[in-house]
């Protein structure tokens, strides 16, 4: 009975200690060290309305913007809830039409020559919202004429916008589409 006791004691101490004490402290700290990205890194337009996330991709399809890496979260695109690569092999006949699919959509826009996998392959959670500058720069003919612009402009525009690798030596350069699709909407310098 005595250790019947000392355990219900011992489970509540951590239930209090682990459920509601540590992570009151770590929000707390959170919310004043890094309170733009322990809310989510939302990113607002130039009125304050929230237009998504910097940490998720965005359903662009306009000619006059940058297009994201497609998404593999089914027929809403970009759902954070229904997160996850579509598991498809490189042998899998509806992956391979898919892929074809997406070639012919970007031929059709005017992109010519070889195109980098992350134009038309998701990514593993199907929510990244980052291109290779490759991708993005094989874009700029389009929305440069789209939008009336030069193309050394958003050219321009594109190597602003570009990502470094992190610390130096993380990962590779990016481009985060909702960032430069602002970018062009906020004008040209």
């Amino acid at each position: 009975m005595k250790e019947i006791k000392s355990a219900i004691l011992l489970f509540l101490a951590f239930t209090i200690i682990c459920g509601g004490i540590y992570p009151a402290v770590v929000t707390g700290v959170a919310q004043l060290l890094f309170p733009h990205q322990a809310n989510g890194s939302l990113v607002a337009d130039k009125n304050g309305q929230m237009l998504g996330s910097a940490l998720i991709g965005q359903p662009f399809s306009d000619p006059k913007y940058f297009w994201p890496r497609p998404s593999a979260t089914g027929a809403f695109g970009f759902n954070p809830l229904a997160s996850g690569g579509s598991n498809a092999g490189p042998t899998n006949p509806d992956y391979l039409k898919l892929v074809a699919e997406r070639v012919k959509t970007l031929r059709a826009s005017g992109v010519t020559g070889p195109l980098p996998a992350d134009l038309v392959q998701a990514s593993a959670s199907g929510l990244d919202p980052h291109l290779t500058p490759e991708a993005a720069l094989l874009q700029v003919p389009r929305i440069a004429k789209t939008r009336g612009l030069t193309v050394e402009s958003v050219t321009r525009r594109v190597a602003q916008n570009t990502e470094a690798r992190q610390f130096g030596l993380l990962g590779a350069p990016r481009v985060n589409v909702l960032a430069l699709n602002l970018a062009l909407d906020n004008g040209l310098p």
